[in-house]
């Protein structure tokens, strides 16, 4: 059965509103994915996800948890806009010439990831920025061993700052750092994501032409979310190490994806490609879940419905 046709600026409304109240609601679990993800052994300040969210407000309070989350909000809308209206796109031309059989739901997901990584890079390049600050500032205090000799302590910097500074110093290039890396991470979790959705949520409708109820939506968007993320974690882990800029002296450093998975092997073992596994299946599993209840309800075609039509 062809999907049902949605116009492209409902579906990008649809995706904004989605990836805002998404990240609104999961971004200090997604801090402390960040956090779990760049420390490396004897350098380890946070045991675990609610250690790390307490010790956050202690030292930098309750909005220390939101560190990055004005990159994130401004970027998330065309981010997830991209993402959910390529992927129809790719399933509507896809199903022209007979069934949208798995294989072809997989290939709309692979064009869906790959389109996306033009914002998802340099969002998640300057998101990560700051949401590790605090932690190399709360090094510096409680683990003073860990800073490089001779360095100062300077103020965090803000989006604007980073995103002058990246441009100065190295071009656009500066901000797609670990762009083959976003691209190893986002094409197969839309390959996995999309066909999962699809078919859970398949199961779920009334009937053969009636659309699914919403809880199904959400619940097969949380599923598939949760599956997907877990099984790229390990590439999640190394994105996120490459596009870290600021380390303390112990911590190693990385010259490409497989001088890092490389390093990493050596020195932490392969449990390390897990860390922040659980902090991210917590992040997508509802901010999916959430996106595709916005869509399947139609909110930006309820909302367009309102604007006057013009006379023919």
């Amino acid at each position: 059965m062809a999907d049902k046709q949605i116009s492209l600026p409902a579906k990008l409304i649809n995706g904004g509103i989605a990836g805002l109240i998404g990240v609104t609601c999961v971004f200090p679990i997604d801090l402390a994915k960040t956090r779990l993800q760049n420390q490396q052994n004897g350098c380890r300040l946070y045991t675990s996800m609610s250690d790390c969210l307490i010790k956050t407000i202690r030292s930098e309070g309750y909005f220390g948890m939101y560190r990055g989350a004005a990159v994130n909000l401004t970027l998330v809308t065309p981010e997830k806009a991209i993402k959910l209206a390529a992927n129809d796109f790719f399933r509507h031309h896809l199903a022209q010439d007979g069934k949208l059989t798995l294989v072809k739901e997989m290939m709309a997901g692979c064009g869906a990831g790959t389109c996306q990584v033009i914002i998802t890079t340099p969002m998640e390049m300057l998101k990560i920025q700051l949401q590790d600050a605090g932690r190399i500032a709360a090094q510096r205090k409680l683990m003073p061993e860990t800073v490089v000799a001779g360095s100062v302590e300077t103020k965090s910097p803000t989006a604007m700052q980073l995103t002058r500074e990246l441009l100065r110093e190295k071009g656009i290039a500066g901000l797609y750092k670990g762009l083959g890396a976003t691209l190893l991470r986002d094409v197969p979790f839309s390959i996995i994501y999309f066909p999962l959705f699809a078919n859970l949520n398949q199961l779920g409708k009334r009937g053969v032409e009636g659309p699914a109820p919403f809880y199904v939506s959400f619940i097969s968007g949380c599923l598939a979310g949760s599956t997907a993320a877990v099984a790229v974690n390990p590439v999640d882990v190394i994105k996120t190490r490459l596009q870290s800029l600021n380390r303390g002296s112990t911590e190693d450093t990385y010259n490409g994806v497989a001088d890092c998975i490389r390093k990493i092997l050596r020195n932490e073992g392969p449990s390390a490609f897990l860390k922040g596994a659980y902090c991210r299946a917590l992040v997508i599993a509802p901010l999916f879940g959430i996106a595709q209840v916005v869509y399947f309800l139609g909110v930006a075609e309820y909302l367009l419905g309102l604007l006057p039509k013009k006379d023919q």
